[in-house]
């Protein structure tokens, strides 16, 4: 799908020292289901709102991979969530995600991501983390990210704080029939320091999807 007129999208890339971002080809959404059929998190315990994982392995990679068709379809200047896939040496790892909705109004974005099990506790999750935040704050203008993460998700929890996000309230959600505490929290734009080892490729042409123009 790279070079696509129309939808420059593709052809946009986040690069750091030994990671790669990008909306992935038709290849590479393929090895992102094997990521997710390979396992995301242990049994029983669940990171997410949306049990999505909670599936047999082939029906969480078919999950994986509609989940990327549904964002490309319904993606708009004034609501979009892209969902970069993570290349580690040219393998996919994972998925960072950044969203937001009327972002050229608001300035703000959200983030949310999942790793391969085999991949976890390298440092990945930090480092494209940070990537998106500084496409965020450095690519697009961002002035806010905010995340959350529940309060028995250690590993998520703790690159936000690394991070330097500030603690933002909290939520009571019901997770699987069951009451679990979600923790928020807020970057500001002048608590991120601009990463001098981040690149980003192919943004230009891309910003008019991101950015809806204002009245």
């Amino acid at each position: 799908m790279d070079g696509m007129r129309h939808l420059p999208l593709f052809d946009l890339s986040i690069h750091t020292p030994r990671l790669e971002l990008r909306l992935p080809s038709l290849a590479q959404l393929d090895e992102l289901g094997d990521r997710a059929a390979e396992g995301i998190h242990e049994e029983g315990f669940m990171p997410f709102l949306f049990p999505w994982s909670d599936v047999p392995p082939a029906e969480r990679a078919r999950r994986a991979i509609r989940y990327q068709f549904r964002q490309w379809g319904e993606w708009t200047p004034e609501s979009w969530a892209a969902e970069f896939a993570v290349l580690l040496d040219g393998e996919v790892v994972g998925v960072q995600g950044v969203s937001a909705k009327d972002f050229g109004v608001t300035r703000e974005v959200g983030t949310g991501s999942w790793i391969g099990r085999r991949f976890q506790g390298r440092g990945i999750g930090t480092e494209m983390r940070r990537a998106v935040l500084h496409f965020a704050f450095e690519g697009l203008g961002a002035e806010h990210a905010v995340t959350s993460a529940f309060e028995d998700n250690p590993a998520s929890l703790g690159v936000t704080r690394k991070l330097g996000y500030r603690e933002d309230g909290v939520e009571i959600r019901n997770r699987l029939g069951r009451r679990a505490t979600e923790r928020r929290f807020r970057l500001e734009r002048t608590a991120f320091s601009p990463a001098t080892d981040i690149e980003i490729r192919n943004l230009d042409a891309c910003l008019p999807l991101f950015i809806a123009p204002t009245t």
